[in-house]
């Protein structure tokens, strides 16, 4: 079933571009127009001035659409990259997974899609992410599998076995405090499996992502003293980790 999984992301993208171009009702043609362009386009968004407080209005009020083009571009591109993350979940996921800032829906898919895993809680700002996941699950069948959620506030207390966090923590304001809040949230059996990456790029390609350098070492010192790394053997960003109780 893993090996299965893993196939059918790199032969489709879990249906992506099918999935994408129904659910925006666009033919085929424009989409890869738009697909090709989603990095050039998300970024254009981007005020220039972009404030702490003012990131979670961004993301839910002012990307829409735009998320979408930009992620399918990054995921369908770097499929080779994006299937070893899958294996690294393929090594740990299970029980109830939080898939937190979840995008365009291919982890929480992945997740939901193995034996071993009980519930998907997808959560994500954007409304457009959650509603195009929801519609995903559905085409799927897994829509009793995955439940989509604006923020961990919305879904209560509950404890979550396995939390994913992939190419979100750089976009936060307080990456450090989004580590202790996953940590309230795991026992000491949990694993979260997360990457970042704290830089504006060469060119400033990446105008969305904090590097502020006090920022970057309080994250690195918060991640230090509260959760302790395990060893996985793909050669990717996305690093694992069980909290230290």
């Amino acid at each position: 079933m893993h090996d299965q999984v893993i196939e059918a992301f790199l032969k489709t993208g879990f249906d992506l571009k099918e999935h994408l171009s129904s659910y925006l009702n666009i033919d085929m043609a424009k989409l890869n127009g738009l697909i090709s362009k989603g990095m050039k386009n998300m970024s254009s968004l981007h005020p220039g001035d972009l404030k702490a407080d003012s990131v979670k209005d961004f993301y839910e009020e002012g990307v829409g659409n735009a998320h979408l083009f930009d992620l399918t571009s990054w995921h369908l591109g770097s499929a080779n990259y994006i299937a070893d993350t899958i294996r690294v979940e393929k090594m740990f996921a299970c029980g109830k997974v939080l898939d937190f800032g979840g995008g365009i829906g291919t982890h929480s898919i992945a997740a939901a899609s193995f034996a071993e895993v009980e519930h998907v809680f997808f959560v994500d700002l954007n409304p457009s992410n959650r509603d195009f996941v929801l519609y995903r699950a559905k085409k799927l069948g897994l829509g009793d599998s995955i439940s989509v959620h604006r923020d961990l506030e919305s879904i209560g207390k509950i404890k979550f076995d396995t939390v994913i966090c992939f190419d979100v923590l750089e976009h936060l304001p307080e990456p450090s405090a989004q580590l202790l809040e996953f940590k309230k949230r795991m026992n000491k059996k949990s694993i979260a499996l997360m990457n970042w990456y704290f830089f504006k790029g060469i060119n400033g390609e990446y105008p969305f992502h904090f590097d502020d350098k006090d920022l970057v070492e309080s994250f690195f010192l918060t991640l230090q003293k509260n959760f302790l790394e395990i060893f996985h053997p793909y050669l990717i960003t996305a690093r694992t980790y069980k909290p230290i109780v």
